[in-house]
């Protein structure tokens, strides 16, 4: 099992770390401030640093969802070794775009009374699929998100079991992706403080004002019944 610190605090930047695996899938390690692909959010980058200062790309991260470990794709061949103690550094630039992308997703959640069919986080942009049959217009949302990014909400995190969550059904909005479960049973609920409130693994902002102003690029329909808002940031 890999520790997965970048759940509990996303402004982890580094972390010592040890090698607890050398595999064709990557590096192993016993923790890790890397956030594996999942849920809509790619996998970080970031270097491994030798304890003789060599620093190897990390060009993704991927998980073992039956073994909860994480696995650091480095392409270049280095001679490491199981027991090995390294540094893990972010492309920190990188990961908090995805910090206020994801935080930016779930304030959109909150302005649309529709269950979410899938996700995608990316560098430039981010979108929604939502269960929807009519046609919605973009500009209010663009208004209505800005509004939620200048009210600074406060967003914190807490831990459920579950057994906890399945007796609150209501609190899952995704319909195809379920929240990701650990070894422990527990679950991290992502708290928006009297705005939104659902089960999620992904990295945040501390508040919704480090999103930044937004922008609904475009609304598009994604089948019968899916609407596809795809939002950036105002730049």
């Amino acid at each position: 099992m890999t520790r997965e610190l970048c759940r509990e605090d996303s402004y982890l930047k580094s972390c010592e770390a040890k090698i607890t695996a050398l595999t064709d899938d990557g590096i192993v390690t016993d923790q890790s401030v890397f956030y594996p692909l999942g849920g809509g959010q790619l996998g970080d980058t970031g270097w491994l640093v030798t304890t003789d200062g060599q620093r190897l790309d990390i060009t993704d991260t991927r998980k073992n969802r039956e073994s909860d470990t994480h696995y650091h794709v480095i392409d270049t061949p280095a001679a490491l070794a199981v027991g090995d103690t390294v540094t893990l550094e972010l492309d920190w630039q990188r990961r908090y775009r995805f910090m206020r992308f994801h935080s930016c997703l779930h304030m959109l959640c909150s302005l649309i009374e529709a269950p979410v069919t899938s996700g995608s986080i990316q560098v430039d942009r981010a979108r929604l699929d939502f269960d929807l049959k009519d046609p919605i217009d973009k500009e209010p949302i663009t208004q209505a998100l800005n509004e939620l990014v200048k009210r600074d909400v406060p967003m914190s995190m807490r831990w459920i079991t579950d057994a906890e969550l399945d007796a609150q059904p209501e609190l899952v909005r995704t319909m195809s992706v379920q929240p990701p479960r650990n070894a422990q049973g527990t679950i991290r609920l992502v708290d928006f403080a009297g705005v939104d409130l659902q089960p999620c693994g992904g990295t945040h902002v501390a508040s919704t004002a480090e999103i930044g102003p937004v922008r609904v690029q475009k609304i598009e329909k994604k089948g019968k019944q899916n609407r596809r808002i795809i939002v950036v940031f105002e730049e």
